[in-house]
């Protein structure tokens, strides 16, 4: 048995080795059902051929992923005003509505451009909020919807919008059980206008974005083993930054862009190691018999990886500059596969409870140490976070079928993802993008 497969066979025995005691008070909440009523008009338009993209239902869409908001069914709408001078605020207070989105969309067919001027109106202030004006070309009005959305998300919560990022995924279709075909793929983040970034008949895992978005690293079993490249979206270049006997995995990208941490068996044993992409420089960062996986960073100086040292899987954050280790998580008998939001502040990871056999999808406050289990799925992975922290998106599966799934933070949405394949796997959520 090679070392790669030695790293597969450990993983799964560590589900039956045994149980961590928890340590400390963790309390376990679940999210609330209440969200902010909001009415999204269907935007007026003049241009007689019917859009390709319902702008007004892709914002409401947007914003009801986020789990803030409970966008009004526009069949039960008492009006359908376009613009701010038409809202009467009577009509959305006996609806129980607080806000209401309107919009316009024109388009010059001098130079084939489209121009949506949206307004936001508070019911209860009686007042608007916001008027702006989006435009681009007909491929760009699903750009178009996520940028007014985002401009309105922001207006009301303070946060920044992240509809307008993108998300990989690994989509294995499979025709004989000896002929599977992988496929890298980029969609925006709600699956839509999905693009094929690579093929192979091999294995493709653990896609991630650079900080900068224009770079990807994964693993590729192309060559038979696995190798960690780095590909760059807009040309297509790849670069490979590993190939070492044994387990090469699970890459993840520092915040500044300029190091790339993954896992290495080259000594013998599942390590984490960490490059400088500009020297191409490598240094050991974990030094332990058990199996050390899964990095993440905390901060340029702060790694997070899942370590079995404890005797069950559990997420362990080090410095690399001093090599302290210290263990963030205690209740539950499985915790691994942690990544963290933007201010650090949440860690999203794979869970199970004591005396459960399902793994789902949990949040932990890591100022006040609350646990939050989020999905109700029975074998949750790979999550990944909007950069904004309001959402995240995992891999599970259904009915025979690996399909990635949507939750919000606060546990009060949740959608699959839709999309032409069957299987599907290991999502991860782009930065903001230029």
């Amino acid at each position: 048995m090679n070392l790669f497969k030695k790293w597969v066979v450990a993983l799964a025995l560590l589900v039956c080795s045994q149980q961590l005691l928890a340590q400390g008070a963790i309390e376990i909440t679940r999210g609330s059902d209440k969200a902010t009523p909001i009415a999204v008009v269907p935007f007026g338009w003049q241009g007689g051929t019917p859009l390709s993209e319902d702008l007004a239902q892709i914002t409401a869409n947007n914003l009801r992923n986020t789990g803030m908001f409970a966008p009004f069914d526009r069949a039960n709408m008492l009006s359908y005003p376009t613009q701010a001078s038409e809202l009467f605020a009577r009509d959305w207070k006996i609806l129980g509505v607080e806000y209401v989105v309107v919009g316009q969309i024109k388009r010059d067919p001098a130079v084939d451009r489209f121009e949506v001027v949206f307004s936001l109106y508070n019911v209860l202030r009686e007042e608007v909020l916001l008027t702006r004006t989006v435009t681009g070309s007909q491929v760009q009005l699903r750009d178009m919807a996520h940028h007014l959305s985002d401009q309105i998300f922001e207006e009301i919560t303070g946060i920044r919008g992240a509809f307008n990022t993108k998300l990989l995924y690994v989509a294995a279709e499979r025709y004989s059980p000896t002929n599977t075909r992988f496929t890298l793929q980029r969609s925006d983040y709600d699956g839509a206008r999905a693009v094929t970034l690579l093929q192979s008949r091999e294995p493709i895992l653990t896609p991630s974005y650079a900080p900068d978005g224009q770079r990807i690293a994964y693993v590729s079993f192309e060559s038979r083993r696995p190798e960690i490249y780095v590909h760059y979206v807009q040309t297509g270049r790849r670069e490979r930054i590993t190939s070492f006997e044994g387990l090469n995995g699970a890459p993840a990208w520092s915040p500044d862009g300029e190091h790339l941490a993954f896992v290495l068996s080259r000594d013998g044993n599942p390590e984490i190691y960490v490059m400088n992409l500009a020297s191409k420089q490598m240094r050991r960062i974990t030094n332990h018999f058990a199996i050390d996986t899964e990095p993440t960073w905390m901060d340029n100086n702060t790694i997070v990886f899942t370590s079995d040292r404890g005797g069950r899987p559990q997420v362990y954050k080090q410095d690399l500059r001093t090599g302290v280790s210290e263990r963030l998580t205690f209740v539950g008998n499985y915790n691994a596969n942690a990544k963290l939001s933007v201010d650090g502040r949440t860690m999203v990871m794979v869970h199970r409870q004591d005396g459960y056999r399902n793994f789902q999808i949990a949040t932990q406050d890591l100022e006040r140490g609350n646990l939050r289990v989020l999905t109700e799925t029975s074998l949750d992975e790979s999550p990944t976070v909007a950069p904004n922290g309001t959402m995240l998106i995992y891999a599970t599966r259904q009915q025979g079928r690996g399909v990635l799934m949507l939750v919000s933070t606060n546990g009060r949405a949740r959608s699959e993802i839709p999309t032409q394949f069957t299987d599907l796997r290991v999502p991860s959520w782009s930065p903001y993008l230029p």
